[in-house]
Order: C-alpha cells, then sequence, then structure tokens
C-alpha cells in the first residue's frame, strides 16, 4: 500500500509517482538546496514501496540534475549556480586583468501589466500584473549591463513593499529569502540587436551600435517560470566560447 501526500496520475508507472511526490517536496520547500534528504529506507518507509522503486524515483530526479549524491554524505537537492552565468559570455575583466564579478544597482521597482511576449512567457493571463525591476551592472565605474527583470506579482508579493536599499546584489538567493522561491533553472536566448536611445545611454555607447541581448527565463524546480529577464552588454566586449568533445 502507497503512502501518497497528494493524487498521483495512477496510469504513470509507480516510481513515476513516487518521483512526482519527491518533486513536490523539493518545490514546496521541504526538501532545501544543499540539505540532505530522507534515505532510501526512510522513504521506503514513508511511501510504502519496494527500496527498488525509491531507488528509480530518485535515480530521474538525479539525472534531471535536481539531486546529487555524495558518497558517504547522503542524497541532496543540487542548487544551480547563476552567479557567473551571464558573463560567461563577456570578457569583462578589472584594469589590472583580473576578472570581476560586476556590481550591481536597483534602478527602478513598478507595479504594472507585462507586454503579452512577457506574459506569455511567464504564463500569466491578460490582466494578470507582474513586478519589473531596472538594473545596471557595474564593473569598477563603468556600466556593463542594463537588465530588466519581471517577477510574477502573486508569487513575489513581499518584494512590492521592500525598499530598493533592501534588495541584494544577488538576486537568486534574495528570491529564497524573501519570497521562498528558489530558482532551479534557466533557459536563454542570445541576439545581436542595435541599442535603442536608451540602451545605448545606459551603456556609454553611440546609438544603434551592436549590443548582444540574452533574454532568460528563470524556473522553480517544478517548472514554474518564477522570472523573465532581458540583459543588454555592448557587442564588443561580447565572446562566446563553447568547447565540443
Amino acid at each position: 500500500m502507497t503512502f501518497f501526500k497528494h493524487g498521483r496520475d495512477k496510469r504513470l508507472p509507480l516510481y513515476q509517482q513516487v518521483r512526482d511526490e519527491l518533486l513536490e517536496n523539493i518545490s514546496a520547500g521541504i526538501w532545501l538546496p544543499e540539505k540532505p534528504i530522507p534515505t532510501e529506507s526512510e522513504l521506503t518507509k514513508s511511501y510504502g514501496v519496494a527500496i527498488g522503486t525509491i531507488r528509480k524515483a530518485v535515480d530521474t530526479l538525479v539525472n534531471d540534475g535536481l539531486l546529487y549524491r555524495s558518497q558517504g554524505r547522503g542524497t541532496f537537492v543540487r542548487r544551480p549556480d547563476f552567479n557567473a552565468s551571464l558573463f560567461r559570455f563577456f570578457r569583462q575583466m578589472s584594469a589590472d586583468g583580473r576578472f570581476v564579478m560586476p556590481k550591481s544597482q536597483l534602478l527602478s521597482k513598478t507595479m504594472k501589466q507585462p507586454s503579452k511576449h512577457i506574459a506569455d512567457a511567464l504564463n500569466l493571463k491578460i490582466k494578470d500584473r507582474a513586478i519589473c525591476l531596472e538594473r545596471l551592472r557595474f564593473l569598477e565605474d563603468r556600466v556593463v549591463l542594463t537588465e530588466e527583470i519581471w517577477l510574477p506579482a502573486s508569487l513575489f508579493s513581499r518584494l512590492i513593499d521592500l525598499e530598493l536599499s533592501e534588495f541584494g546584489n544577488l538576486l537568486y538567493p534574495f528570491y529564497e529569502q524573501e519570497c521562498g522561491q528558489l530558482i532551479a533553472s534557466a533557459k536563454e536566448t542570445l541576439t545581436i540587436q542595435s541599442a535603442n536611445t536608451r540602451i545605448a545611454g545606459a551603456l556609454n555607447i553611440a546609438e544603434n551600435s551592436p549590443v548582444a541581448v540574452i533574454e532568460r527565463v528563470a524556473y522553480g524546480y517544478d517548472k514554474t517560470p518564477l522570472e523573465y529577464r532581458i540583459s543588454h552588454g555592448a557587442a564588443e566586449t561580447f565572446c562566446y566560447q563553447i568547447e565540443i568533445t
């Protein structure tokens, strides 16, 4: 007899039903990143299924990159590292040639209705509102990126009442701390466009200069879209590198 907390599609194989139940614990924040989940023996007792079923369910989450095993320590929820992900595209060095993570300055925070493109990316309905953050990223004293960030108001309402000075330099840990929303994965689209007047002014480049544009949609562990972000950087600092083996 199985002991699930949530109704599951009985047409699915049992291990997949268990996998969905385990994913629910991750998505709901019951199991936190970098903390060990219950042992296979404990999960077997909790769900009333064979240990082989538990092992197969856990294996699928490991293969999906949501969990990882540590020899002798247990199985843990994986926390993706997004800190430097944007800057793999840009040659951002200090005056003495060192790589430096740019600082951020939040310019504004408004509540408004997003465009259809952004609403579709965030799975919002026509009348749903979102929080829009405008931010600059600096390397020493030079602006290297402009960012426009959109968040579903229903999930990030806590941010509405915060002062701009309360936002951290890294937003994903801040989302988790203030709103309980954990970013697990993201999809990015890269294009090259011409800088409009606003972007050119912010980056201190000539209008119509080429800029690299990175659109990112970030998702929770259950694949719910949590953030839409569009970043612009001067194309002259852009560098794409990939290793093929």
